[in-house]
């Protein structure tokens, strides 16, 4: 009997896991992914060839600018353009300018419009959906229709003609605000009633929990934020006349308009413009494609 209560029946060990098996995707679907490359190269290669083009002519001796039939490939390559820009232009200056508000707005953007998507997507207050309705309204009021107003107003405040008045704009958008409230709407509500469990604050989860899974969603809102306000023309044309608060957009402008059409000088400040978004671009484009998905938790 004793032997009896004694005995236990034998347990038999788990198999050990197979960790040398890797996921392999269907050779159908790797098919498919080659087959859709395939198309998508030409599509790139067709979208390459103005910016291409832009930088040729820049390269290119005034003499053959013109010349007809015109040639894609100059004979030989010049940088008169650009030594032409550097010296005539305060190219340097105007780029500074556009760095800090692009800089400027990038970083409020990230801090407020994170704020005001986190509380319109957690937060319970009283006239929480009217107000993001009124908010998401304004984008149908045209932009020009609000220059005569905003003019008024930073002529009251007295930052008229100064680079501040390029910046406030940019601080932050209603764009921002939607798309980071959809994104934090896709993060499951679980991760945050773990935190505020274990005694963290509402705001403690926002930015030790909540933030770094929103890093997709803030790269693609300085991705669209550097483009808006480092291509912004229309606006500083309007609010600013001193040559020392010049935007590169505007610099550009002005410097081409008081001079006759020299096209490599021209195509020379397109590239210096156009070659930081570009840089941006590609070292983002990763967290781009994956707010695009919206998946805050893999």
């Amino acid at each position: 009997m004793t032997a009896l209560i004694g005995h236990r029946p034998p347990q038999h060990s788990p198999a050990p896991l197979d960790t040398t098996r890797t996921l392999t995707v269907p050779k159908h679907k790797r098919r498919r992914r080659s087959w859709i490359h395939l198309l998508l190269v030409p599509v790139a290669l067709v979208f390459s060839v103005p910016f291409l083009q832009m930088f040729l002519t820049s390269l290119t001796p005034e003499s053959e600018i013109n010349k007809f039939p015109p040639s894609f490939i100059p004979s030989h390559l010049t940088f008169a353009g650009y030594a032409k820009l550097f010296e005539q232009s305060d190219i340097l200056l105007w780029l500074g300018n556009s760095v800090i508000v692009s800089a400027v707005g990038i970083a409020s953007h990230i801090v407020l419009c994170s704020l005001a998507g986190y509380g319109f997507a957690r937060l319970t207050f009283a006239g929480r959906n009217v107000s993001f309705l009124l908010i998401i309204a304004t984008i149908m009021i045209p932009t020009q229709l609000l220059m005569v107003p905003t003019y008024v107003m930073f002529a009251r405040v007295g930052i008229i003609d100064t680079l501040m008045s390029a910046i406030v704009p940019w601080l932050a958008s209603v764009f921002g605000i939607f798309l980071m409230r959809q994104f934090f709407m896709s993060l499951p509500v679980e991760l945050e009633e773990a935190a505020l469990l274990d005694g963290c604050s509402r705001i403690g989860t926002f930015w030790r929990i909540i933030f770094p899974l929103a890093r997709p969603a803030l790269a693609t809102l300085a991705i669209f934020t550097l483009l808006g306000s480092w291509n912004d023309l229309v606006w500083p044309l309007i609010a600013i006349n001193d040559p020392s608060a010049f935007t590169v957009q505007l610099g550009i402008t002005n410097f081409q308009g008081a001079r006759r059409t020299d096209w490599s000088l021209l195509m020379a400040s397109n590239v210096i413009a156009t070659l930081p978004l570009i840089v941006f671009f590609v070292f983002a484009q990763r967290q781009f494609i994956a707010t695009m998905s919206f998946s805050g938790v893999k």
